[in-house]
């Protein structure tokens, strides 16, 4: 795996970041792919507390607009040459208003690697429940240990984060010098983000965050991490990816 940096930019920070309107426009190395990696918005099931992994929830009316303030943003940057999505729905939408405020007329291409996590027995469950009704999976899911498979098919933390860097590579190789947009699922970019950086957490992974990562093949750097300066107006659920907030 490449080595990975975090950017050491005034414009970073752990929580938001925005980048200046020089570097949004800077000349893309040759060698070097810029990823801008989405987390879909907000769902029925987020605004709930209820756990999707791999099963089906709609954007509700804030996850609407965010995609909307997502769309609106990066149509105002640098055109992709590409926007990728995981094949659940909630993450397609947001890719779709993506591709149409960004004038981008081919098809959003799916990558069923980029879906979220599947955490076995604990989905379609609310957080607050799992301790007492699935006891072995909630142990699995916060196991320190990465190699355990979730209860009720579920997968592993090293599976995850296998099957997620292995598509930002395969989409990273088709674009070198280029800028593409890939929408995904707050696991994934937790797990994208622990593996490469080698770092115990990925703090908050917020809804509709835009997240930009340069990749070649000797070095990743995360220009910038969970910015949500597009959302002021819109606004986004204060604690993130479910399971960060209880860890932490």
């Amino acid at each position: 795996m490449a080595t990975c940096i975090l950017s050491n930019e005034p414009s970073i920070n752990s929580m938001v970041a925005i980048a200046s309107d020089t570097e949004c426009q800077a000349e893309i190395p040759h060698d070097v792919s810029e990823i801008v990696v989405v987390r879909h918005g907000e769902t029925t099931w987020n605004a709930s507390g209820r756990i999707q992994g791999q099963l089906e929830s709609e954007l509700n009316e804030v996850g609407w607009k965010q995609a909307v303030a997502i769309a609106e943003r990066l149509g105002k940057e640098r055109k992709p040459t590409a926007v990728y999505s995981s094949d659940l729905k909630r993450a397609k939408d947001t890719a779709e208003m993506i591709a149409k405020e960004c004038h981008f007329h081919d098809q959003v291409i799916v990558v069923p690697e980029l879906k979220e996590r599947h955490v076995g027995s604990l989905q379609g469950l609310f957080w607050s429940e799992i301790q007492e009704k699935e006891p072995e999976a909630y142990l699995a899911f916060f196991s320190p240990q990465n190699d355990i498979e979730i209860p009720g098919g579920g997968e592993s933390f090293n599976q995850l984060c296998e099957r997620s860097i292995v598509a930002l590579q395969e989409i990273a190789s088709k674009h070198k010098g280029e800028r593409v947009t890939v929408v995904t699922h707050g696991g994934v970019l937790r797990a994208i983000y622990m593996a490469m950086t080698q770092e115990p957490s990925a703090g908050k992974v917020l809804n509709a965050s835009i997240n930009v990562l340069h990749l070649s093949d000797k070095k990743c750097v995360f220009k910038t991490w969970s910015d949500v300066s597009h959302l002021n107006e819109v606004g986004f659920l204060q604690r993130g990816f479910n399971g960060d907030s209880l860890q932490n």
